[in-house]
């Protein structure tokens, strides 16, 4: 959020001058995401930021003609959201995380780290539009590299204990978590150690959490680049012919003090080409 406030500073709008920016947060709430959003279309604002599918999901159905903006969408064309990346061709446009591709480099970075990998456990939201043409990535890329998953969708927290249960009844031997929110990163993370179980994660946060590694895009430098979608529209443009953008930077986190709890040895050459290591 400050990445993005610090760029639209940087591109001349300054809030409460020249600008007004209406906060809302859901807190991982579904139901309440939606009643955001129809607030904020009664509000009549210039633009609604959803920073994921699942935000965009609900400004979908709350507006057809106020443009939306996503920063960190993981898959906008597999969700539906938009028709093209380049031709979007609705009220909704962005940037996206391209998790879908990024999932397969989640599992090779997992066996690449231990070896003789067999058995994965995913863990994914069926609530969340992107989730599911990720885990087809996921089960795409296992069957590629003879690994067997176990796919456990988790609805939110109060499935974390038993899902980790099922895991380990199942003999699995590393589990990969597709996107959630941050504020369940810790409790993922303890489940994970507790289990002895290595564990995979997108987003950096995660991994910093106790997570023990995360791969995938800058979401500040995401959230920097929205800021200038927000301008070109507040100037009149169309989503419809603003095309969908790719991260550009990239971020390998590796949390070596998980790996000492876990007994786990990470080479000396990946720890090299992690961006960051976590003592």
């Amino acid at each position: 959020m400050e990445a993005f406030r610090h760029e639209l500073r940087e591109l001349g709008y300054v809030e409460g001058r020249n600008v007004v920016v209406e906060y809302r947060w859901a807190k991982g709430d579904l139901a309440r995401m939606r009643e955001m959003a129809e607030e904020l279309v009664r509000l009549n604002v210039d633009v609604i930021v959803a920073p994921s599918s699942v935000y965009t999901a609900a400004a979908q159905g709350a507006t057809s003609t106020i443009p939306v903006v996503f920063f960190s969408h993981a898959d906008p064309l597999g969700s539906g959201h938009v028709s093209s990346l380049a031709r979007p061709g609705g009220n909704i446009t962005g940037i996206s995380l391209m998790m879908t591709e990024t999932n397969v480099k989640l599992v090779e970075l997992l066996m690449e780290v231990i070896p003789g990998l067999s058995r994965l456990a995913v863990v994914w939201d069926p609530a969340t539009p992107s989730h599911r043409p990720g885990l087809r990535a996921v089960e795409e890329a296992a069957r590629a590299r003879g690994l067997q998953l176990q796919s456990l969708p988790v609805p939110g927290p109060a499935e974390y204990d038993s899902a980790f249960a099922a895991m380990i009844a199942s003999g699995a031997e590393a589990v990969l978590v597709l996107s959630t929110p941050v504020a369940g990163a810790v409790r993922l993370a303890e489940l994970a150690i507790a289990h002895r179980l290595p564990s995979m994660f997108g987003p950096s946060e995660h991994a910093r959490a106790g997570g023990l590694m995360s791969y995938g895009p800058d979401r500040a430098d995401l959230w920097r680049r929205g800021a200038s979608y927000v301008d070109k529209v507040l100037k009149g443009a169309s989503p419809a012919e603003l095309p969908v953008e790719q991260p550009t930077k990239f971020e390998l986190v590796v949390n070596v003090r998980t790996a000492k709890a876990l007994g786990v040895t990470i080479p000396e050459g990946f720890l090299l080409r992690a961006d960051k290591v976590i003592e």
